[in-house]
């Protein structure tokens, strides 16, 4: 039987942790949005996103600090897990999925998850959000271990599906994550890193797919990024683990080859061809008069870092 008492309760309950936070918040002194021209709505709302980097900037500590974090767990064999729900989890899943053709990851070294699975990324599914177990549930398929880093990402901090989903990763050892728009979340409360981007209140207010799911895509960029970097996914600024899966890719692919040693299309070309592909070892081909398998293991013994193969092998080859 319904207990209509308890509803009421749970229903009071949220009422009160709503009306306290930031994101839901109405803007003082902004005007009636629909008595604004398009030009000057454009700029109000440019305005109001302006904000966003600097907020994020402002917590250029905690992500520095989870970057060399996650960056340990995946020199131990670790994996990275987003959990949101809504628009954090759809963010979650676009940063998850661009990554294996960016810096040429196995699909699932980074994995978006969202409350309600598959269906959620396309459509709202109703009280998937508020199921508490239901992200440990999945971080248990996917054999969750103390070596993995979880992010929890919520707007409002309070996402019950984020917050489970963060206490099972904490009971399990995994480092824990948080980026909220608000202060003193439920999810920061469950972090080891809580990254706090409080963008005010939303130029439509309570709706978080805007400065919130802006300062959530920024911060993910970076993490992701930034990692990349650090586990030597890039040389002098471009990307050298790329996948080639399409023409405008494996131009790009011999742009970088000739950027990066001085060479020109053709020999660039016939170096890709004799590398399968990897424009790191292309690049290490050129630069040191390697033979591919022996570029192969001289980027094992590098642990991957391009620019530390190369080091090790011309001295050898001079």
């Amino acid at each position: 039987m319904h207990d209509s008492s308890t509803t009421t309760d749970a229903r009071e309950l949220l009422r009160s942790q709503l009306i306290g936070l930031t994101t839901e918040m109405v803007a003082p002194g902004r005007p009636d949005l629909d008595t604004l021209t398009s030009l000057s709505l454009v700029t109000e709302m440019n305005q109001e996103d302006m904000h966003v980097p600097v907020v994020v900037g402002e917590q250029a500590p905690q992500i520095a600090a989870a970057i060399d974090a996650i960056v340990l767990r995946f020199q131990r064999g670790g994996r990275l897990f987003y959990l949101g729900a809504g628009t954090p989890g759809r963010i979650g899943i676009l940063d998850a999925s661009e990554c294996p053709p960016t810096f040429g990851t196995a699909p699932g070294l980074i994995v978006g998850l969202i409350a309600g699975g598959r269906p959620a990324i396309q459509a709202a599914v109703e009280n998937a959000e508020d199921d508490t177990a239901a992200a440990a549930t999945t971080l248990d398929e996917h054999q969750l271990t103390a070596n993995d880093t979880v992010v929890g990402i919520s707007a409002s901090g309070r996402t019950p599906y984020v917050v489970g989903g963060l206490r099972h990763a904490r009971a399990v050892g995994a480092l824990t994550i948080s980026i909220a728009s608000n202060h003193n979340s439920a999810i920061a409360a469950l972090a080891d890193i809580p990254i706090d981007v409080v963008v005010g209140p939303e130029f439509v207010s309570g709706s978080t797919r805007l400065k919130s799911g802006t300062a959530q895509k920024l911060v993910l960029n970076m993490l992701t990024t930034i990692s990349m970097i650090k586990l030597g996914k890039t040389y002098n600024g471009v990307m050298v683990d790329l996948q080639a899966t399409n023409e405008k890719l494996q131009l790009r692919s011999e742009l970088t080859v000739m950027g990066a040693t001085g060479v020109d299309s053709e020999t660039a070309r016939v170096a890709l061809l004799r590398a399968a592909g990897s424009v790191k070892e292309a690049i290490l081909m050129v630069a040191t008069g390697l033979e591919r398998a022996e570029a192969t293991a001289a980027l094992e013994e590098a642990n991957g870092i391009l620019r530390v193969a190369i080091a090790n092998t011309l001295p050898a080859s001079s």
